[in-house]
């Protein structure tokens, strides 16, 4: 991914107003991130702990999206798999996120939802670049690059399904 700036990514948002995008809480460290690692920017908001931000590349150009999860506590034994890395967490390590469609359909309350890490570093665990705690990564035969596609692939899925 290429590195972004903060306006970058502030105009990015397909899902908020433009006041939404300019009040939310932008990293901080955007200099020290891996971004030869990452297929997509995302971050937990400081401030609101229900919610948290993804930007990734789309056709040449920054695409982000505001997103919800819900506060509840889990249990330590139960366990739950990301949706995009395959990569089981226990406890509330992956949550259901949820994301205000784009559009008038959105501005009327519809929202589509995905369960992803909770952390959202589904591109360093497919790396090998970041392990999670007590979960796991199953063994796969699928290379690293394909196991990259196919995240992206649900990701992009998940982002047409915005628009629709």
């Amino acid at each position: 991914m290429q590195p972004l700036t903060e306006q970058d990514i502030r105009d990015s948002f397909v899902n908020c107003s433009k006041g939404e995008a300019k009040r939310l809480a932008v990293p901080r460290d955007l200099a020290d991130r891996p971004w030869d690692d990452l297929d997509f920017l995302g971050w937990r908001d400081p401030g609101a702990p229900d919610r948290s931000y993804l930007v990734t590349e789309r056709s040449g150009r920054a695409e982000g999206v505001t997103l919800r999860f819900p506060s509840q506590q889990r249990g330590f034994l139960h366990r739950s798999m990301c949706s995009l890395c395959l990569t089981t967490h226990p406890g509330n390590g992956v949550s259901l996120m949820t994301a205000r469609k784009a559009g008038p359909v959105g501005r009327e309350g519809n929202s589509v939802g995905i369960y992803m890490c909770a952390d959202l570093a589904c591109s360093l665990y497919v790396r090998g670049k970041k392990l999670p705690g007590s979960g796991s990564r199953f063994e796969e035969s699928l290379t690293v690059e394909e196991q990259i596609v196919r995240m992206t692939g649900h990701l992009s899925a998940f982002l047409d399904r915005l628009r629709s």
